[in-house]
């Protein structure tokens, strides 16, 4: 599996948002810090907005930032919102699919299965998991130099759960 680049992109905007708390930030100092294109965070950003996950205002003092609170945004609703333009496999797209083994294929069943495990995962990470004590990130990302530095040098990203059988 492997997310589109949109749903990348998405990630990152509202992480640069999440650690740059208060402050309007321009599509294009997101595209610069994160190594993007304009034109596609713009997009991006304008479907975060319809979806309420940001709030824009345009004009000279206009930019963007979180609509809710960090901790109040799921990575799964995020990830589920940029993915569902894309059927994972043929099969799962009634209007597209030409495979023959449909009908009697259960691959499909336990691709589903397996879609759900990975969005119930996802959908237990808020955007205040992925940022809140970042420091490396709010290294990368913070527009306030300041601030940078403000972290301890300790980052305490959440380790893998290890998971005991099989």
């Amino acid at each position: 599996m492997r997310l589109t680049t949109r749903t990348n992109l998405a990630a990152r905007v509202l992480m640069f948002c999440a650690v740059n708390p208060g402050t309007r930030v321009r599509s294009a100092e997101i595209a610069a810090a994160c190594n993007a294109s304009a034109n596609h965070i713009a997009r991006v950003v304008q479907q975060l907005q319809a979806e309420g996950f940001l709030d824009t205002q345009r004009g000279r003092s206009g930019g963007l930032q979180l609509a809710r609170p960090p901790a109040a945004i799921s990575i799964g609703t995020v990830f589920r919102l940029f993915e569902t333009e894309i059927p994972f496999a043929e099969c799962f797209d009634p209007a597209s699919n030409t495979c023959p083994l449909t009908g009697a294929c259960r691959l499909r069943g336990f691709l589903t299965r397996a879609l759900d495990a990975f969005y119930h995962e996802l959908d237990r990470v808020t955007l205040d998991d992925l940022t809140r004590g970042n420091c490396g990130l709010e290294q990368l990302l913070t527009l306030a130099p300041a601030l940078a530095g403000a972290c301890n040098g300790t980052d305490m990203a959440i380790a893998p759960v290890p998971r005991t059988g099989p």
